[in-house]
């Protein structure tokens, strides 16, 4: 068993973690997974006794990229503010084994990006298929059993024998590979106290308007339909498996960005910083039409029919407008 760290460090355990997933990953959701990053830090902070909800105000600053749209993640820095929990690059100076067990020792929970084909809770998609970078955190490490417990995506997990050989990179057609790099990894430490109640949403709330100063300054979805056309040759061109990386870069990170912004503002409301039911439900506009347009695209592709997705852009364009600028407003 992994001994407990002294001060704020959790508690330690002998891998038999009791996790139901937090509010944001139940019931009626329009894009059920996100990214890795977001979804594991929602997971990460509900074990660690903390509500999530309160740092999605970073969703405010999501841009078009050219290419995708901004691969949200959680700012480091609001994480501390909010939870006192400070992430700090792990130097991996020779094995990421006995650095994560060193880390996991103290009470620290481990992230690192791994090779999702030994991941067993991705059957449905990467698991013994695909080699997929995706992030984890490790909380759980047992290497003479050879097991590991981990948070990932919507849950927590556990995995052992070869997977636990094939992340750790000890099978033998991966030791031999000298020119394989190491991962980056980072850790997470409780450094003080995390905010409660009334502390914690006049936080958030004041973090919130930073983040509204810093969001583009015009309207993302305008830039995504000027430089559509062009990808929607591509997308044709190259047909299905090229569709799910395009969808998952474009589509999902602009629906599942609104998505947690309209929960974010329920969770302010709901906390005492008024926000208009209907800029919610602008956000939320958002997020469901980015969906109708995945599936309108996917019918698109099946038919090798050009669809330029006109009355889609329309809805977003004007649900963004019905976001951020109300809300940038009335938050002033």
């Amino acid at each position: 068993m992994n001994a407990p760290a002294a001060n704020l460090a959790v508690p330690a355990w002998d891998g038999q973690r009791q996790h139901s997933s937090h509010a944001l990953h139940q019931g009626e959701r329009v894009w059920v997974e996100t990214n890795c990053y977001v979804d594991l830090w929602i997971e990460l902070l509900h074990g660690m006794g903390f509500d999530p909800r309160a740092a999605l105000a970073f969703t405010v600053t999501q841009d078009f990229e050219g290419d995708q749209f901004t691969f949200f993640k959680f700012p480091l820095e609001d994480i501390e503010r909010l939870y006192g929990t400070q992430v700090t690059e792990l130097a991996i100076y020779d094995s990421l084994e006995d650095r994560v067990l060193a880390q996991t020792q103290r009470g620290h929970t481990v992230l690192v990006e791994v090779d999702g084909f030994y991941l067993p809770n991705t059957r449905a998609t990467s698991y013994q298929r695909e080699h997929p970078k995706t992030t984890v955190g490790i909380d759980f490490i047992d290497p003479p059993g050879k097991r590991l417990g981990y948070f990932h995506n919507t849950g927590y997990h556990t995995l052992a024998g070869d997977d636990y050989d094939g992340v750790f990179r000890k099978l033998p057609h991966l030791t031999a590979r000298a020119e394989l790099l190491f991962p980056y990894v980072e850790f997470a430490k409780r450094v003080r106290a995390p905010l409660e109640g009334s502390a914690l949403a006049e936080a958030s709330a004041e973090l919130f308007r930073g983040h509204l100063a810093r969001r583009p300054q015009r309207n993302p979805v305008t830039e995504w339909r000027a430089a559509f056309p062009a990808q929607l040759d591509t997308l044709l061109a190259r047909g299905e498996s090229y569709f799910h990386v395009y969808s998952f870069n474009l589509m999902r990170q602009l629906g599942a960005n609104f998505e947690f912004l309209s929960k974010y503002l329920s969770w302010l409301d709901a906390h005492g910083v008024a926000i208009p039911e209907t800029i919610a439900a602008s956000a939320q506009k958002v997020s469901s039409e980015a969906m109708v347009m995945q599936f309108r695209l996917v019918r698109a592709m099946a038919r090798n029919r050009r669809d330029t997705c006109d009355d889609c852009f329309d809805v977003l364009e004007a649900g963004y407008e019905n976001t951020l600028e109300p809300l940038a407003a009335w938050m002033a």
